[in-house]
């Protein structure tokens, strides 16, 4: 048996409104325990901030332009970053060994093989006195990958410890969706495979809706888009339009077509779109006879809290789908569960992407090892 790590993985998400931490222990490869979870809500300061450089970054150019803009902030969430790891180090009352810091996406484009996250690993080292893994996708990207998504590995880990029973689809709803098959293969039962790619929007078209038409961050529980009329004309040009590639930004999809659409309107229309491109993204699996009716689906992400979409994907597939927190897993901090597990794997050197998960030539190791005290 290995050694056991503890490591602490921070992840913020396109929603950009705080941080998920989380505490796990691991050996890196076949065992995990969740030691604690915690959220840490940005300042409306930083928030602010962040949401206004990224509306501004429309290419890869603008990373160079807007340098010492993107520094400055880059410093400021950083700090926030090591302050309130100090707190839940302090809370969870373990030796952390390893930090997995995945920082702030603000640009990714898989077509250009550019992903740009802001977070300084070296100044968190300094700050925090601990060894600090970051930077987890340019290896992928710089070996043939899209650098995203990078959890499949830790999904199989979860469907393995938790013993389910594949065929499992994991449809992880954050800005950008994605899911994770997993499967055996009959003529060698014991081992599971990993397949996994992103759908689509995730929650970056409702959220972008919303704040661009009220004073509020999301649609809670789909509640405006529940009350509105789908605009099937729109929609037909969204489906369309829709192109399937393995890995997605935010910057992929845009309002235009519903400047004269109303708040609620719009929200339907987006859902239903949403919904759509998710099941678009694994119609294949549902369809195929070694995994018909014998797939379970689960959800995570904190698309799952929104009510609506999730009664309209459940409709859409006519199969049991359910929450990944009835695995008595917090659904809104797999993914920061999962830079911890991946921090590990990068210190050990073990591949934390494969060909089959971001299109990656070979399974890639990634993430860069700091010790800057």
């Amino acid at each position: 048996m290995g050694k056991f790590y503890y490591s602490l993985g921070l992840m913020s998400g396109t929603s950009m409104d705080g941080v998920d931490a989380s505490i796990i222990q691991s050996d890196g490869e076949t065992k995990y325990k969740i030691i604690t979870d915690q959220y840490f809500k940005y300042p409306q300061a930083i928030y602010e901030k962040l949401v206004t450089l990224r509306d501004k970054i429309e290419n890869s150019k603008d990373l160079k332009k807007l340098k010492k803009n993107i520094n400055e902030i880059e410093k400021q969430i950083t700090i926030f970053h090591a302050k309130n790891t100090a707190r839940i180090i302090k809370k969870s009352k373990v030796n952390i060994d390893l930090i997995g810091f995945h920082g702030q996406t603000i640009f990714h484009n898989a077509k250009e093989k550019i992903t740009k996250q802001i977070g300084d690993g070296k100044l968190l080292s300094k700050l925090i006195k601990k060894k600090v893994i970051y930077d987890f996708r340019t290896n992928d990207i710089n070996n043939g990958g899209d650098g995203a998504p990078l959890t499949p590995i830790f999904h199989k880990l979860i469907i393995e410890q938790k013993k389910i029973k594949p065929p499992v689809i994991i449809i992880n709803i954050g800005g950008i969706a994605n899911y994770t098959l997993i499967w055996q293969d009959n003529k060698i039962p014991t081992k599971n495979y990993l397949k996994s790619k992103d759908t689509g929007p995730g929650n970056c078209l409702i959220d972008q809706w919303m704040r661009k038409k009220t004073d509020k961050p999301y649609d809670k529980n789909g509640k405006v888009a529940k009350s509105g009329n789908i605009n099937k004309e729109i929609y037909k040009k969204l489906i369309k339009n829709h192109i399937h590639k393995t890995s997605y930004d935010t910057k992929d999809f845009n309002l235009t077509l519903f400047k004269k659409l109303s708040l609620e309107d719009g929200a339907a229309t987006l859902i239903e779109y949403t919904a759509d491109s998710i099941i678009g993204g694994i119609i294949c699996f549902l369809k195929d006879e070694r995994f018909y009716k014998k797939i379970n689906i689960l959800l995570c992400g904190g698309g799952r809290k929104n009510n609506f979409l999730v009664n309209r994907i459940k409709e859409k597939v006519d199969r049991p789908v359910k929450l990944i927190d009835n695995l008595d897993i917090d659904g809104d901090f797999v993914e920061s569960q999962a830079f911890a597990y991946l921090a590990i794997r990068s210190y050990l050197g073990l591949p934390i992407s494969f060909p089959q998960t971001t299109g990656v030539k070979k399974p890639c190791i990634g993430g860069k090892l700091i010790k800057n005290f």
